[in-house]
């Protein structure tokens, strides 16, 4: 039984996002982008290209589309299994163990490995995401509707510093043996068991959930909440549309997050030692990478303190203006400590933008028990417009041949999640069930 606002149990849930964040910063930002390309690459010698016939710059985020899909395939029905079991905790157990242990797996990343070592990329993916459905779910279970902005800020608050705290250990052992590979595949050793082992706290604590039923198959039951929930979606005008909101802003989010340091490398410069200009550094990619994350913990805060003034739809309004706002000047930039700045602006709204979607659609359900089902489709939702944003970078810089161009694209998204956000009513509006 799970009584709401009890503090305990609300720390201890704000613990998996410290546990998983290392994943989403070690691995997917900073450490292993570049151990990737150090093993393969020789200059701008391709060597998985002369070897396996396919570009390795093309083969990385191909394996992070095929984790974000099937993750996209399973987790509907997944979640409709485990509102009926009442078993939320064990998937999350199974996500969380699946994604720590292929990190874990990165540490052996070679040549020789390589298409081993692309798989533990997929389903480190589909662990971090697949938890994801599970542990959101947990939100409107354990806080008031009150309380879900400041619950959720806590939680991506949480993720912020742990995943910073471990980032810059592992950085300090790279840096110290900068010539050698052995600190990097550490690292990845080390996310695996600071995932694994502070998500301790979070199964300690989180109820397993209440059991609805027996004897059925549990793989049509699935099926058949899942269909039940999308129905019930169908109803819920405001649910429904800020849904569509939040997919079409949260393409041009995690486009952001994860093509950011690629944006930065080829189009930013700094100078060296001599005066001369060069690409920025990876020292300086990291700094940015810092900053976005540092900042991103005012930025949550600042988004909580922005919804209980104006709402939490004007809210993430003010957000998609700064994000609009922060693609013109990106369009612009040609210094790091431009991309400095514009790492602040990033983290700011990063924060706010992330938190405060979460919490919004908690507050936003109907009143019902399959919150996995439901958060099922807003963690869709989140994979989807991943994999089409990134998509639609890559189409736009294929057919103009400049970066910057992109970044137009980016903006794009979130004008239109602007004006989809001024279409969702204050008030929830049900349609009248289908006889």
């Amino acid at each position: 039984m799970i009584v709401k606002g009890d503090k305990k149990v609300i720390r201890a849930w704000t613990m998996y996002d410290w546990a998983n964040s290392a994943y989403s910063l070690t691995i997917t930002s900073a450490v292993f982008p570049a151990f990737y390309v150090a093993t393969t690459m020789d200059g701008p010698k391709d060597l998985v290209l002369e070897r396996f016939g396919v570009r390795a710059a093309a083969a990385y985020p191909w394996s992070l589309s095929v984790g974000f899909l099937i993750v996209a395939l399973i987790a509907p029905i997944l979640s409709g299994i485990a509102d009926h079991r009442g078993n939320k905790k064990s998937f999350l157990k199974f996500f969380c163990y699946l994604g720590a242990a292929s990190c874990a797996g990165l540490a052996f990343f070679s040549l020789d490995t390589f298409w081993i070592g692309l798989a533990c990329v997929a389903l480190a993916c589909i662990g971090f995401s697949g938890s994801l459905v599970f542990y959101d779910a947990y939100l409107p279970e354990i806080a008031d509707p009150a309380d879900h902005d400041r619950v959720s800020a806590r939680g991506y608050t949480m993720g912020y510093i742990g995943s910073v705290i471990l980032l810059v250990l592992n950085l300090a052992t790279v840096l110290a043996w900068p010539d050698e590979s052995w600190p990097a595949r550490l690292s990845f050793i080390s996310v695996g068991l600071w995932w694994a082992g502070w998500a301790q706290i979070a199964f300690a604590r989180l109820p397993q959930g209440s059991r609805t039923a027996d004897d059925v198959n549990v793989l049509t039951n699935g099926y058949k909440e899942l269909r039940k929930t999308w129905i019930e979606l169908g109803r819920t005008i405001r649910l429904k549309r800020f849904l569509l909101a939040f997919f079409v802003l949260n393409m041009g989010i995690q486009t952001v997050m994860y093509l950011a340091a690629n944006f930065a490398k080829q189009e930013v410069k700094e100078l060296d030692a001599t005066g001369a200009e060069v690409p920025i550094s990876d020292a300086s990619l990291i700094t940015a990478i810092l900053i976005i994350q540092l900042v991103a913990i005012l930025g949550a805060v600042t988004f909580v303190r922005l919804s209980s003034r104006f709402g939490n739809v004007r809210a993430l309004m003010i957000g998609a203006v700064v994000w609009v706002l922060a693609c013109l000047f990106a369009y612009s930039l040609h210094w790091a400590v431009e991309f400095y700045l514009l790492a602040g602006v990033v983290g700011l709204v990063m924060g706010g933008s992330q938190a405060l979607a979460r919490s919004t659609y908690a507050k936003f359900l109907p009143d019902t028990d399959d919150h996995a089902s439901y958060f099922s489709f807003f963690d869709v939702s989140y994979y989807l417009g991943t994999v089409l944003g990134t998509a639609a970078y890559g189409a736009v810089y294929a057919i103009t041949g400049d970066l910057r161009h992109t970044v137009i694209a980016i903006a794009c998204f979130f004008i239109l999640g602007f004006c989809l956000l001024w279409r969702v009513p204050p008030n929830e509006r049900t349609l009248p069930a289908m006889r």
